[in-house]
């Protein structure tokens, strides 16, 4: 393994690495001491997180297994490549949180949210395992979706041994294809089996890639993620604001349907589409999905 820090006061804005990475926005992260998720508020701490990284065309890495933790003002880092474009990429390090809050609308409830969980940033996941991930999200707890996504990398991923360690990484689209419907509810995936199933033999067949959306505008991109099987408008908007960068989308789930009904009445249009131009506008249009990002977590773990 490789090591490095990256000192937290390099970059534009506040960072906390554990409100990040386990607020919902990623699955695909696990924690070395096997406490994800054991706590409804996360935020803070100095616990180590481990990944393996497919190949990014953005930062040009071969597969990876990086493990990161939060101590002393740095990110630490160990990892079989150098991780500081990696963790800039899928950390967002590279954004100015600062300017992007500050972009936002002047709104209390904004403010509490950005208060609570300062230094959250959203996430940049590689797109086909966030495509899953979000597939396995309908009517689940966090930590469920997390153990969904586990179980997958466990049973179907390769292996790659490092340090007498053993870290398996997400399956690619085809060794998902190739598992029956069986064998994945076998993993509890239930209804979600089939969909997974399918959406991985049309990446799998090049019938059409999650990563294709990201060359197109915001409504014809997320219409896009549409053909999908098990994907609606609202998992399409997740995979384009964790995944494809899309900061404008604002996943309409219910903790944001129940702000919108408490908070932001006037946003309510009845139809997704319209009601998701509404409320995108109201916070603030090009980093909407951030305010939204907040707002989700800051709701979720009890804020109001």
């Amino acid at each position: 393994m490789e090591r490095g820090a990256i000192p937290l006061d390099t970059l534009d804005g506040p960072f906390d690495l554990q409100a990040t990475v386990e607020s919902g926005q990623s699955y695909l992260w696990t924690r070395a001491d096997g406490g994800m998720y054991e706590r409804d508020v996360a935020h803070g701490g100095d616990a180590w997180y481990e990944t393996v990284v497919p190949p990014l065309d953005a930062v040009g890495n071969d597969r990876a297994v990086v493990r990161v933790r939060q101590a002393d003002e740095r990110l630490v880092w160990e990892s079989t490549t150098d991780a500081v474009p990696i963790l800039t990429h899928l950390l967002r390090l590279d954004d100015d949180l600062d300017a992007i809050l500050g972009a936002t609308p002047d709104d209390s409830l904004l403010a509490r949210a950005y208060e609570a969980y300062r230094g959250m940033r959203l996430v940049r996941d590689p797109p086909f395992p966030c495509l899953i991930s979000f597939i396995c999200s309908a009517q689940m707890r966090v930590s469920r979706i997390h153990g969904m996504q586990r179980a997958l990398a466990t049973e179907y991923g390769d292996t790659l041994s490092v340090d007498g360690r053993t870290y398996h990484a997400f399956p690619t689209p085809t060794q998902l294809a190739a598992r029956t419907e069986e064998e994945l509810r076998a993993l509890k995936l239930g209804y979600r089996a089939p969909y997974v199933g399918r959406t991985a033999t049309m990446v799998a067949d090049g019938e059409a890639t999650p990563a294709a959306a990201g060359d197109r505008s915001y409504e014809d991109a997320r219409e896009y993620l549409t053909r999908f099987v098990g994907v609606g408008e609202k998992v399409a908007d997740c995979v384009l604001l964790f995944s494809l960068g899309y900061l404008e989308a604002v996943p309409l789930d219910t903790w944001i349907r129940s702000a919108i009904a408490d908070h932001y009445p006037d946003c309510d249009r009845g139809s997704y589409a319209e009601t998701s131009r509404a409320i995108r506008e109201r916070l603030g249009g090009e980093y909407a999905g951030y305010a939204q990002t907040y707002l989700f977590y800051y709701l979720r773990a009890g804020g109001e």
